[in-house]
């Protein structure tokens, strides 16, 4: 028997299928750890499970994932269909269910998902908070940029000139004067020092993820980041694009595809 499941973020539709592709049945459960046992025990009542295709492995689908692995299932994560082809076929959690148990059953357009379960999990949800802190601050900086460039030209040209840390110690230490903030200089002083003070919050927010980052991706990968240019962030990726199960990737053209460059033939000329 193979399986199909439309994952959400509250509910989960799965289907179930024979080894002809014929529909056993299809039922909806509650994404939830009692919902995604009791989607087990149903898919189980149609006799030996052989795999289940799972829609968004790495995301909605997650918690299911790991529970069919925990149960020796085997799981194949599905590619949602394109928009031409869910056009010709129709929509809905029932057939997005039943195409996953088909992809499954016919073993075309499947993959191996990431089992999440151990340090390059970690690294991967460090290296999220850390990107979003890197493009918080680097907003942060071309907004105190655009701040000075429209200042009051008194304060413009107090700061001119000054650079990184020096900038940022200059807007800190401004004094505006609150019961004047109705004066473009004292509004725009507090504007500056406000500023600075996120950067600062920042840098000091990404130093911390480094020292964690560093050590982590080191004990994982330490070969990889003996290799000349390879440091913790270009390690750090490479690791979670291949997954706590880098067995999973059976050759360096696998890898080659999964990172987008891989060479495809354009035409028949």
């Amino acid at each position: 028997m193979f399986g199909g499941v439309d994952t959400h973020t509250d509910t989960h539709h799965a289907a179930a299928l024979d080894h002809h592709g014929q529909v056993l049945g299809d039922a909806e459960f509650p994404a939830t750890p009692e919902g995604c046992a009791q989607l087990l025990d149903w898919l189980s009542g149609f006799g030996p499970i052989s795999k289940v295709g799972v829609e968004g492995t790495g995301s909605y689908g997650k918690q299911l994932a790991t529970l069919l692995r925990r149960n020796n299932i085997t799981v194949r994560e599905v590619s949602r269909p394109n928009r031409r082809t869910r056009r010709n076929h129709g929509k809905s959690d029932v057939i997005d269910a039943i195409n996953a148990a088909r992809t499954v059953l016919c073993g075309d357009g499947t993959a191996t998902p990431k089992t999440a379960a151990g340090p390059v999990e970690s690294i991967r949800a460090l290296r999220i908070v850390r990107g979003g802190a890197v493009k918080a601050r680097t907003a942060a900086r071309n907004e105190l940029t655009n701040l000075i460039t429209t200042a009051p030209t008194t304060l413009r040209e107090a700061l001119r000139g000054k650079k990184g840390k020096a900038l940022l110690t200059a807007c800190t230490a401004l004094a505006p004067d609150l019961a004047r903030l109705a004066d473009p200089t004292h509004g725009t002083m507090l504007a500056l020092q406000a500023m600075a003070g996120r950067i600062t919050s920042l840098n000091q927010q990404i130093t911390q993820l480094d020292k964690h980052l560093d050590p982590l991706v080191a004990a994982t990968a330490p070969t990889l980041v003996d290799l000349l240019g390879i440091g913790t962030d270009v390690a750090g990726q490479l690791l979670v694009t291949a997954g706590d199960n880098p067995d999973r990737l059976h050759s360096e053209a696998a890898f080659a595809k999964l990172c987008g460059v891989a060479p495809l033939p354009a035409s028949s000329g």
